[in-house]
């Protein structure tokens, strides 16, 4: 085991590095150019992760390529963005870590003066991936080859007009903010409530595919800030504090796929009943005007297929899912079904059991697959309390 300082010969450190490793490599760096990346990719590394900068005006200004990136993705390799990265890391598997100044780039590997620390200190490498696995947790959605497509044809006709100057504030930055970079919107004292539920959304005969998209999900229900039960079941049983799961019926499996969590506020009384214009606007919610609202939301990024499936609970738990089956079984009578504790209801109610597991699994999802970003949320807007409660 050791460490050392290093100030040149970078492409032979990493020669070496996937030499002892190419299973399991995760990169950060800012800039990556095609040849670094064909150099990485010569020796076939598996389970490659890399988070990079997606700001358009780097592409356009050549310090990093859009090619480089689609080699990656054609290779198998798995990419996030943030914005303002400076830092460059390079970890192969367990075996070394890489912290230093060069970029993924042909320039820093050869000729530029970068400076270094190479390890192979199990507590090093350590730290290095924890510190690569907070920025994935909240690195967005995974970067896709049509992603890739757009900024290309959005980049070429940026050149293609000259590229004058000044113009490059027109191209966009595709990263997650560096404020979302290392928190999460759920406070930690309320991962575990003394109350948790799986909220639905959608009906029988309205599910959605797994392929759906979970932002375009949350823009139609609205709920990063409430959770609509219907008319005739207010929902009187959730309490202050309450952590809500939040699950999507879905098709092609048939199941409950949970994609996000809240914290729940108990319901009030025409503070919590949709408005008239909000019935306007959604006409559903004159089927469905009770609100839970929640704060502090969170959903994972991508598509349904990046949650957790409530099948997968209920056949892990059987009776221990939730808290209805769990009392039945103990006493010895009613439903212990799970599969049928749920029918025609808005929520059910979690065992402890439930919940921790759904919580574990949720929180593994969301540092695989990223958080929908915060100003994605922005975007969608937010409630305008009744007048008699707006000045509280």
């Amino acid at each position: 085991m050791n460490s050392r300082l290093v100030d040149a010969g970078w492409t032979k450190e990493f020669d070496e590095g996937l030499a002892l490793e190419s299973h399991n490599l995760c990169v950060i760096s800012p800039f990556i150019k095609h040849r670094a990346a064909k150099r990485i990719l010569s020796h076939a590394p598996k389970s490659m992760r890399v988070i990079t900068r997606f700001s358009l005006s780097d592409f356009a200004d050549g310090v990093s390529d859009i090619g480089a990136l689609r080699a990656l993705l054609v290779a198998g390799a798995t990419v996030r963005g943030i914005k303002n990265l400076h830092a460059k890391v390079y970890v192969f598997g367990i075996r070394r870590a890489i912290v230093t100044s060069a970029n993924l780039t042909e320039a820093a590997l050869t000729r530029n003066h970068e400076f270094g620390l190479v390890s192979d200190e199990p507590k090093i490498i350590s730290a290095s991936k924890d510190y690569f696995e907070k920025l994935w947790a909240c690195g967005g959605a995974d970067l896709t080859t049509q992603q890739l497509d757009e900024w290309e044809r959005a980049v070429v006709n940026h050149l293609a007009r000259g590229a004058p100057h000044g113009s490059a504030e027109s191209l966009p930055d595709f990263g997650v903010t560096g404020a979302d970079v290392f928190s999460s919107p759920l406070p930690t004292g309320v991962i575990n409530g003394e109350q948790a539920y799986v909220k639905f959304l959608g009906e029988g005969d309205n599910r959605v595919s797994l392929s759906f998209p979970v932002r375009d999900e949350v823009e139609s229900a609205l709920c990063h800030w409430a959770l609509t039960y219907p008319a005739n079941k207010r929902p009187t049983s959730v309490t202050d504090g309450a952590l809500m799961f939040v699950g999507r019926l879905t098709r092609d499996p048939r199941d409950i796929i949970i994609f996000g969590r809240a914290i729940g506020m108990k319901y009030v009384p025409r503070r919590d009943d949709a408005s008239a214009d909000e019935i306007n606007v959604r006409e559903w919610k004159d089927t469905w005007p009770r609100y839970i609202r929640v704060h502090h939301a969170e959903f994972v990024a991508g598509t349904m297929a990046n949650g957790v499936s409530l099948n997968a609970l209920m056949d892990a738990l059987s009776h221990d899912a939730f808290i209805s089956t769990q009392r039945n079984h103990a006493i010895g009578q009613g439903n212990t079904n799970p599969y049928k504790a749920y029918r025609q209801l808005a929520a059910v109610q979690l065992s402890l059991q439930g919940q921790q597991w759904l919580t574990e699994r949720l929180q593994i999802a969301l540092e695989r697959h990223g958080r929908l970003p915060q100003d994605e949320l922005n975007k969608l807007g937010w409630p305008t309390l009744p007048t008699e409660w707006a000045s509280n």
